[in-house]
Protein backbone atom coordinates (compact mmCIF):
# COMPACT_ATOMS: atom_id res chain seq x y z
CA UNK A 1 0.00 0.00 0.00
CA UNK A 2 1.25 3.42 -0.89
CA UNK A 3 -0.25 6.76 0.41
CA UNK A 4 1.16 10.38 0.17
CA UNK A 5 0.74 12.75 3.26
CA UNK A 6 1.71 16.30 2.51
CA UNK A 7 2.91 19.11 5.28
CA UNK A 8 3.68 22.53 5.28
CA UNK A 9 7.10 23.90 5.68
CA UNK A 10 8.42 26.44 7.37
CA UNK A 11 12.08 26.95 6.28
CA UNK A 12 14.17 30.09 7.91
CA UNK A 13 15.36 32.73 5.23
CA UNK A 14 18.93 31.32 4.41
CA UNK A 15 16.93 27.85 3.66
CA UNK A 16 14.34 29.21 1.61
CA UNK A 17 16.83 31.57 -0.36
CA UNK A 18 19.04 28.26 -0.79
CA UNK A 19 15.72 26.30 -2.51
CA UNK A 20 14.87 29.15 -4.67
CA UNK A 21 18.34 29.14 -5.88
CA UNK A 22 17.71 25.36 -6.60
CA UNK A 23 14.45 26.04 -8.64
CA UNK A 24 16.57 28.29 -10.36
CA UNK A 25 19.09 26.15 -11.28
CA UNK A 26 16.86 23.16 -11.87
CA UNK A 27 14.48 25.60 -14.42
CA UNK A 28 17.53 26.17 -16.54
CA UNK A 29 18.97 22.92 -17.00
CA UNK A 30 15.20 21.57 -17.87
CA UNK A 31 15.00 24.20 -20.34
CA UNK A 32 18.53 23.57 -21.86
CA UNK A 33 18.04 19.44 -22.19
CA UNK A 34 14.75 19.96 -22.97
CA UNK A 35 15.59 22.30 -25.94
CA UNK A 36 18.70 19.20 -26.84
CA UNK A 37 15.95 16.69 -27.55
CA UNK A 38 14.11 19.29 -29.55
CA UNK A 39 17.09 20.25 -31.57
CA UNK A 40 17.73 16.18 -32.16
CA UNK A 41 14.23 15.87 -33.18
CA UNK A 42 13.97 18.44 -35.72
CA UNK A 43 17.18 17.51 -37.35
CA UNK A 44 17.27 13.85 -37.13
CA UNK A 45 13.70 12.21 -36.98
CA UNK A 46 13.30 11.74 -41.18
CA UNK A 47 15.04 8.49 -43.08
CA UNK A 48 17.75 10.18 -45.88
CA UNK A 49 15.08 8.89 -48.54
CA UNK A 50 12.68 11.19 -46.79
CA UNK A 51 14.24 14.82 -46.87
CA UNK A 52 13.69 17.50 -48.74
CA UNK A 53 16.15 18.25 -51.85
CA UNK A 54 17.16 21.14 -50.52
CA UNK A 55 18.01 21.63 -46.89
CA UNK A 56 20.89 21.53 -44.67
CA UNK A 57 22.82 18.71 -43.47
CA UNK A 58 22.67 18.24 -39.73
CA UNK A 59 26.26 16.65 -38.23
CA UNK A 60 25.06 12.74 -36.93
CA UNK A 61 25.22 12.96 -33.41
CA UNK A 62 23.86 10.38 -30.74
CA UNK A 63 20.30 10.47 -29.95
CA UNK A 64 19.62 12.66 -26.21
CA UNK A 65 18.02 9.88 -24.29
CA UNK A 66 17.43 9.52 -20.68
CA UNK A 67 20.96 7.70 -19.62
CA UNK A 68 22.79 9.93 -22.07
CA UNK A 69 21.58 12.93 -20.66
CA UNK A 70 22.10 11.63 -16.89
CA UNK A 71 25.48 11.09 -17.78
CA UNK A 72 25.86 14.97 -18.79
CA UNK A 73 25.66 15.84 -15.22
CA UNK A 74 29.08 15.10 -14.31
CA UNK A 75 30.21 17.55 -17.09
CA UNK A 76 27.62 19.69 -16.15
CA UNK A 77 29.19 19.88 -12.27
CA UNK A 78 32.88 20.62 -13.70
CA UNK A 79 31.46 23.23 -16.49
CA UNK A 80 29.18 25.28 -13.99
CA UNK A 81 30.38 24.54 -10.47
CA UNK A 82 27.76 26.21 -8.48
CA UNK A 83 26.06 22.72 -9.67
CA UNK A 84 27.83 20.95 -7.44
CA UNK A 85 25.17 22.53 -4.39
CA UNK A 86 22.37 20.66 -5.55
CA UNK A 87 21.93 16.96 -4.21
CA UNK A 88 23.12 14.45 -7.34
CA UNK A 89 19.66 12.75 -6.97
CA UNK A 90 17.33 15.95 -7.33
CA UNK A 91 19.24 16.66 -10.56
CA UNK A 92 18.59 12.45 -12.17
CA UNK A 93 14.78 13.27 -10.81
CA UNK A 94 15.41 16.64 -13.36
CA UNK A 95 16.89 14.50 -16.21
CA UNK A 96 14.06 11.81 -15.50
CA UNK A 97 10.87 14.97 -15.15
CA UNK A 98 12.34 16.00 -19.02
CA UNK A 99 12.25 12.13 -20.34
CA UNK A 100 9.03 11.90 -19.01
CA UNK A 101 7.59 15.08 -20.67
CA UNK A 102 9.14 14.19 -24.15
CA UNK A 103 8.16 10.63 -24.13
CA UNK A 104 4.62 11.29 -23.79
CA UNK A 105 4.80 13.80 -26.43
CA UNK A 106 6.51 11.29 -29.02
CA UNK A 107 5.18 7.93 -27.58
CA UNK A 108 2.49 8.80 -25.13
CA UNK A 109 1.56 7.03 -22.71
CA UNK A 110 0.77 3.36 -21.43
CA UNK A 111 -2.89 3.65 -23.14
CA UNK A 112 -1.17 5.54 -26.72
CA UNK A 113 -2.61 8.55 -25.50
CA UNK A 114 -0.04 11.37 -26.63
CA UNK A 115 0.33 15.19 -24.48
CA UNK A 116 0.85 18.35 -25.86
CA UNK A 117 4.19 19.60 -26.96
CA UNK A 118 6.16 20.03 -23.69
CA UNK A 119 6.48 23.94 -23.18
CA UNK A 120 10.00 25.30 -21.56
CA UNK A 121 9.64 26.94 -18.22
CA UNK A 122 9.27 30.07 -17.79
CA UNK A 123 11.25 32.09 -14.78
CA UNK A 124 8.65 30.73 -11.35
CA UNK A 125 7.43 27.86 -13.03
CA UNK A 126 9.32 25.32 -12.37
CA UNK A 127 8.40 24.54 -8.62
CA UNK A 128 9.07 20.79 -7.44
CA UNK A 129 12.78 19.27 -6.10
CA UNK A 130 12.10 16.03 -6.23
CA UNK A 131 14.34 13.54 -3.63
CA UNK A 132 13.68 9.76 -5.02
CA UNK A 133 15.38 8.28 -2.42
CA UNK A 134 15.53 9.73 1.31
CA UNK A 135 16.31 8.17 4.92
CA UNK A 136 13.32 6.37 6.53
CA UNK A 137 14.64 8.10 9.86
CA UNK A 138 14.21 11.51 7.91
CA UNK A 139 11.34 12.66 10.48
CA UNK A 140 12.11 13.86 13.38
CA UNK A 141 9.31 15.66 15.81
CA UNK A 142 8.62 18.74 13.80
CA UNK A 143 11.54 18.78 11.97
CA UNK A 144 12.80 17.13 8.32
CA UNK A 145 15.99 16.30 7.37
CA UNK A 146 17.06 16.41 2.95
CA UNK A 147 20.25 16.10 1.96
CA UNK A 148 22.46 19.25 1.86
CA UNK A 149 19.72 21.65 3.18
CA UNK A 150 19.85 20.24 6.65
CA UNK A 151 16.95 20.31 9.17
CA UNK A 152 13.76 22.49 8.32
CA UNK A 153 10.69 23.16 10.06
CA UNK A 154 7.66 21.37 9.34
CA UNK A 155 3.53 22.37 10.72
CA UNK A 156 2.90 18.12 11.32
CA UNK A 157 -0.87 18.79 11.20
CA UNK A 158 -1.08 14.89 11.91
CA UNK A 159 1.44 12.17 13.04
CA UNK A 160 2.97 9.78 10.12
CA UNK A 161 1.39 6.21 10.67
CA UNK A 162 3.30 3.74 12.00
CA UNK A 163 5.16 0.96 10.30
CA UNK A 164 5.19 2.69 6.82
CA UNK A 165 8.34 3.39 5.13
CA UNK A 166 9.19 7.00 3.84
CA UNK A 167 10.23 5.92 0.07
CA UNK A 168 10.15 10.06 -1.74
CA UNK A 169 10.01 13.08 -0.67
CA UNK A 170 8.68 16.25 -2.62
CA UNK A 171 9.74 20.56 -2.13
CA UNK A 172 7.16 22.39 -4.01
CA UNK A 173 6.83 25.97 -4.34
CA UNK A 174 2.84 26.89 -3.59
CA UNK A 175 1.44 30.44 -3.90
CA UNK A 176 1.23 30.15 0.40
CA UNK A 177 4.49 28.99 0.84
CA UNK A 178 6.68 25.72 0.43
CA UNK A 179 5.22 22.10 1.14
CA UNK A 180 6.89 18.88 1.17
CA UNK A 181 4.77 15.85 0.01
CA UNK A 182 6.01 12.52 1.73
CA UNK A 183 5.22 8.95 0.09
CA UNK A 184 5.22 6.35 2.23
CA UNK A 185 4.70 2.40 1.59
CA UNK A 186 3.36 -0.47 3.65
CA UNK A 187 4.77 -3.63 2.10
CA UNK A 188 2.55 -6.01 4.80
CA UNK A 189 -0.54 -4.57 3.22
CA UNK A 190 -1.03 -5.53 -0.09
CA UNK A 191 -2.98 -3.33 -2.95
CA UNK A 192 -6.81 -3.76 -1.74
CA UNK A 193 -8.89 -5.73 -4.43
CA UNK A 194 -12.76 -5.64 -4.25
CA UNK A 195 -14.73 -8.03 -5.08
CA UNK A 196 -18.35 -6.88 -4.47
CA UNK A 197 -21.25 -8.65 -6.36
CA UNK A 198 -23.67 -5.67 -7.15
CA UNK A 199 -27.50 -5.96 -6.50
CA UNK A 200 -30.21 -3.98 -6.22
CA UNK A 201 -29.96 -3.33 -2.44
CA UNK A 202 -25.73 -2.46 -2.62
CA UNK A 203 -25.94 -0.12 -5.33
CA UNK A 204 -26.27 3.23 -6.39
CA UNK A 205 -26.30 5.25 -9.67
CA UNK A 206 -24.58 8.47 -9.53
CA UNK A 207 -25.86 11.10 -12.77
CA UNK A 208 -22.95 13.90 -12.91
CA UNK A 209 -24.02 17.13 -14.46
CA UNK A 210 -24.07 20.98 -14.02
CA UNK A 211 -27.82 21.59 -12.71
CA UNK A 212 -26.96 18.45 -10.03
CA UNK A 213 -23.47 18.07 -9.59
CA UNK A 214 -24.52 14.76 -8.64
CA UNK A 215 -27.88 13.25 -9.26
CA UNK A 216 -29.08 9.23 -7.63
CA UNK A 217 -31.45 6.85 -8.20
CA UNK A 218 -32.31 7.04 -4.51
CA UNK A 219 -34.48 10.30 -6.02
CA UNK A 220 -31.40 12.60 -4.20
CA UNK A 221 -29.86 15.16 -5.43
CA UNK A 222 -26.96 18.21 -4.53
CA UNK A 223 -26.80 21.33 -6.33
CA UNK A 224 -22.61 22.52 -6.99
CA UNK A 225 -22.06 25.73 -5.19
CA UNK A 226 -19.94 26.82 -8.09
CA UNK A 227 -17.03 28.15 -6.14
CA UNK A 228 -14.76 29.71 -8.74
CA UNK A 229 -18.13 31.93 -10.01
CA UNK A 230 -18.73 33.17 -6.60
CA UNK A 231 -14.74 34.44 -6.33
CA UNK A 232 -15.58 35.50 -10.17
CA UNK A 233 -15.95 39.52 -9.15
CA UNK A 234 -13.21 39.56 -6.68
CA UNK A 235 -11.03 37.95 -9.15
CA UNK A 236 -11.56 40.23 -11.72
CA UNK A 237 -11.00 43.41 -8.92
CA UNK A 238 -7.36 42.01 -8.67
CA UNK A 239 -6.63 41.23 -11.92
CA UNK A 240 -7.83 44.22 -13.04
CA UNK A 241 -6.29 46.15 -10.52
CA UNK A 242 -2.72 43.94 -11.66
CA UNK A 243 -2.67 44.88 -14.84
CA UNK A 244 -2.54 49.11 -14.62
CA UNK A 245 0.36 47.94 -12.66
CA UNK A 246 3.75 48.66 -14.38
CA UNK A 247 5.46 45.04 -15.86
CA UNK A 248 8.20 44.18 -13.29
CA UNK A 249 7.34 46.30 -10.45
CA UNK A 250 7.17 45.08 -6.60
CA UNK A 251 3.32 46.14 -6.68
CA UNK A 252 2.40 43.94 -9.53
CA UNK A 253 4.47 41.40 -8.21
CA UNK A 254 2.40 41.30 -4.91
CA UNK A 255 -0.71 41.68 -6.78
CA UNK A 256 0.09 38.51 -8.52
CA UNK A 257 0.58 36.35 -5.59
CA UNK A 258 -2.73 37.75 -4.22
CA UNK A 259 -4.60 36.41 -7.31
CA UNK A 260 -2.36 33.37 -7.19
CA UNK A 261 -3.53 32.70 -3.61
CA UNK A 262 -7.23 33.30 -4.46
CA UNK A 263 -7.15 30.61 -6.87
CA UNK A 264 -5.42 28.26 -4.69
CA UNK A 265 -8.08 28.61 -2.28
CA UNK A 266 -11.03 28.32 -4.74
CA UNK A 267 -9.06 24.87 -5.85
CA UNK A 268 -9.12 23.92 -2.19
CA UNK A 269 -12.86 24.53 -1.41
CA UNK A 270 -13.48 22.58 -4.21
CA UNK A 271 -11.36 19.53 -3.79
CA UNK A 272 -12.87 19.41 0.19
CA UNK A 273 -16.58 19.30 -0.71
CA UNK A 274 -15.89 16.79 -3.44
CA UNK A 275 -14.27 14.50 -0.45
CA UNK A 276 -17.17 15.34 1.77
CA UNK A 277 -19.60 14.67 -1.09
CA UNK A 278 -17.56 10.88 -1.96
CA UNK A 279 -18.25 10.30 1.64
CA UNK A 280 -21.90 10.98 1.40
CA UNK A 281 -22.23 8.74 -1.51
CA UNK A 282 -20.03 5.36 0.11
CA UNK A 283 -22.60 5.86 3.42
CA UNK A 284 -25.00 5.57 0.96
CA UNK A 285 -24.37 2.18 -1.09
CA UNK A 286 -21.46 -0.30 -1.52
CA UNK A 287 -21.31 -0.23 -5.00
CA UNK A 288 -21.35 3.08 -7.06
CA UNK A 289 -22.20 3.57 -10.65
CA UNK A 290 -21.51 6.25 -12.82
CA UNK A 291 -20.98 7.46 -15.89
CA UNK A 292 -17.53 6.85 -17.86
CA UNK A 293 -17.61 10.69 -19.41
CA UNK A 294 -14.86 12.15 -20.95
CA UNK A 295 -15.07 15.69 -19.58
CA UNK A 296 -12.17 16.68 -22.46
CA UNK A 297 -14.39 16.31 -25.25
CA UNK A 298 -17.21 17.78 -23.68
CA UNK A 299 -15.48 20.52 -23.33
CA UNK A 300 -14.11 21.54 -27.00
CA UNK A 301 -14.14 24.51 -28.59
CA UNK A 302 -17.01 24.46 -31.61
CA UNK A 303 -15.99 23.71 -34.97
CA UNK A 304 -15.71 27.22 -36.56
CA UNK A 305 -18.03 27.57 -39.61
CA UNK A 306 -17.69 29.19 -43.37
CA UNK A 307 -20.19 31.12 -45.88
CA UNK A 308 -19.82 30.87 -49.47
CA UNK A 309 -18.13 34.22 -49.48
CA UNK A 310 -15.36 33.02 -47.04
CA UNK A 311 -16.61 34.93 -44.43
CA UNK A 312 -16.78 33.04 -40.61
CA UNK A 313 -20.45 32.26 -39.58
CA UNK A 314 -21.50 32.68 -35.44
CA UNK A 315 -20.87 29.34 -34.44
CA UNK A 316 -22.30 29.59 -30.58
CA UNK A 317 -18.62 29.18 -29.31
CA UNK A 318 -19.35 32.48 -27.09
CA UNK A 319 -22.43 30.35 -25.44
CA UNK A 320 -20.12 27.48 -25.12
CA UNK A 321 -17.33 29.32 -23.08
CA UNK A 322 -19.63 29.71 -20.69
CA UNK A 323 -20.48 26.42 -20.82
CA UNK A 324 -16.92 25.14 -20.73
CA UNK A 325 -16.00 27.63 -17.45
CA UNK A 326 -18.50 25.89 -15.70
CA UNK A 327 -17.30 22.37 -16.61
CA UNK A 328 -13.82 23.63 -15.16
CA UNK A 329 -15.15 24.85 -11.72
CA UNK A 330 -17.59 21.87 -11.55
CA UNK A 331 -14.15 19.30 -11.56
CA UNK A 332 -16.46 16.50 -12.68
CA UNK A 333 -13.58 14.34 -14.43
CA UNK A 334 -11.47 14.52 -11.03
CA UNK A 335 -14.08 13.86 -8.66
CA UNK A 336 -15.63 10.24 -11.34
CA UNK A 337 -11.75 9.39 -11.24
CA UNK A 338 -9.70 10.37 -8.85
CA UNK A 339 -10.99 11.19 -5.65
CA UNK A 340 -14.55 9.05 -5.65
CA UNK A 341 -12.33 6.07 -6.60
CA UNK A 342 -9.72 6.45 -4.20
CA UNK A 343 -11.84 7.03 -1.25
CA UNK A 344 -13.86 3.90 -2.57
CA UNK A 345 -10.75 2.05 -2.58
CA UNK A 346 -9.82 2.73 0.64
CA UNK A 347 -13.86 1.95 2.32
CA UNK A 348 -13.60 -1.48 1.00
CA UNK A 349 -16.34 -0.79 -1.71
CA UNK A 350 -16.81 -0.07 -5.41
CA UNK A 351 -16.71 2.20 -8.15
CA UNK A 352 -18.17 1.39 -11.71
CA UNK A 353 -18.11 3.02 -15.17
CA UNK A 354 -20.57 2.60 -17.46
CA UNK A 355 -21.40 3.56 -20.73
CA UNK A 356 -23.64 7.12 -20.47
CA UNK A 357 -24.95 6.48 -24.38
CA UNK A 358 -28.30 6.44 -24.09
CA UNK A 359 -28.80 7.41 -20.38
CA UNK A 360 -30.59 11.12 -21.07
CA UNK A 361 -32.81 9.74 -23.75
CA UNK A 362 -34.94 6.96 -22.34
CA UNK A 363 -37.46 6.26 -19.57
CA UNK A 364 -36.22 5.04 -16.36
CA UNK A 365 -39.43 3.49 -15.85
CA UNK A 366 -40.48 1.73 -19.42
CA UNK A 367 -37.06 1.96 -20.96
CA UNK A 368 -38.41 3.43 -24.46
CA UNK A 369 -36.94 6.24 -26.12
CA UNK A 370 -38.41 9.84 -25.33
CA UNK A 371 -35.56 12.43 -27.18
CA UNK A 372 -34.79 15.53 -25.27
CA UNK A 373 -32.60 18.53 -26.12
CA UNK A 374 -29.88 19.42 -24.03
CA UNK A 375 -31.78 22.78 -22.82
CA UNK A 376 -34.76 19.73 -21.65
CA UNK A 377 -34.29 19.66 -17.79
CA UNK A 378 -37.59 17.66 -17.24
CA UNK A 379 -38.72 13.62 -18.06
CA UNK A 380 -41.94 13.44 -18.89
CA UNK A 381 -43.16 9.65 -20.95
CA UNK A 382 -46.16 8.83 -22.09
CA UNK A 383 -46.33 5.88 -19.51
CA UNK A 384 -46.68 8.61 -16.92
CA UNK A 385 -43.20 8.69 -15.66
CA UNK A 386 -42.39 12.52 -14.75
CA UNK A 387 -39.03 13.58 -12.52
CA UNK A 388 -36.17 15.91 -13.45
CA UNK A 389 -33.70 14.95 -16.28
CA UNK A 390 -30.76 13.63 -13.76
CA UNK A 391 -32.61 11.46 -11.59
CA UNK A 392 -34.25 9.22 -14.76
CA UNK A 393 -30.40 9.57 -15.69
CA UNK A 394 -29.45 8.27 -12.43
CA UNK A 395 -31.69 5.15 -12.71
CA UNK A 396 -31.15 4.05 -15.98
CA UNK A 397 -27.18 4.36 -15.15
CA UNK A 398 -27.94 1.96 -11.92
CA UNK A 399 -30.10 -0.07 -14.55
CA UNK A 400 -27.48 -0.61 -17.16
CA UNK A 401 -24.78 -1.37 -15.01
CA UNK A 402 -26.80 -4.20 -13.34
CA UNK A 403 -27.24 -5.70 -16.77
CA UNK A 404 -30.46 -4.10 -18.15
CA UNK A 405 -30.15 -3.33 -21.99
CA UNK A 406 -32.08 -0.15 -23.40
CA UNK A 407 -34.56 -1.13 -25.47
CA UNK A 408 -36.22 1.02 -28.41
CA UNK A 409 -39.78 0.62 -29.26
CA UNK A 410 -40.37 2.05 -32.76
CA UNK A 411 -43.65 3.38 -33.87
CA UNK A 412 -46.05 0.87 -35.72
CA UNK A 413 -46.16 3.12 -39.26
CA UNK A 414 -41.84 2.80 -39.17
CA UNK A 415 -42.81 -1.14 -38.72
CA UNK A 416 -45.20 -1.47 -41.27
CA UNK A 417 -43.13 0.91 -44.09
CA UNK A 418 -39.87 -1.66 -43.21
CA UNK A 419 -41.80 -4.72 -43.94
CA UNK A 420 -43.04 -3.13 -46.80
CA UNK A 421 -39.71 -2.00 -48.57
CA UNK A 422 -38.98 -5.58 -47.80
CA UNK A 423 -40.98 -7.54 -49.43
CA UNK A 424 -40.83 -5.66 -52.69
CA UNK A 425 -37.27 -5.96 -52.35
Amino acid sequence: MIISYQYRLKPNYEQRCRLNSWLEKLRCQYNYLLADRFDWWENNRNYVNSCPLVCSIAEPREQPEYYKQKRSLVQLKQERPWYKDIHAHVLQDMVKRVDLAFSRYIKGDKNGKRSGKPRFKGKNRYRTIGFPSIKPDCVNNNHITFPKLGNIKFIQHRPLPDGLTIKRALITQKADGLYVTLTLEDKSVPSLTVDIQPTEENSLGIDSGLEFFVACSDLTAVKLPKFYRQSEDKLAKLQSKRDRRKLGSKARRKLNQKVAKLHQKIARQRKQWHYEIANQLLDKADVLFVEDLKVSNMSRRNQPKQGENGTFLPNGQSAKSGLNKSFADAGISGFLSEILPGKAEKAGKKVVKVNPKGTSQHCAICLNRVPKELSDRWHSCACGASMSRDINSAILIKKVGLGVRLTIKRKSSDNKKRRSQRSVA
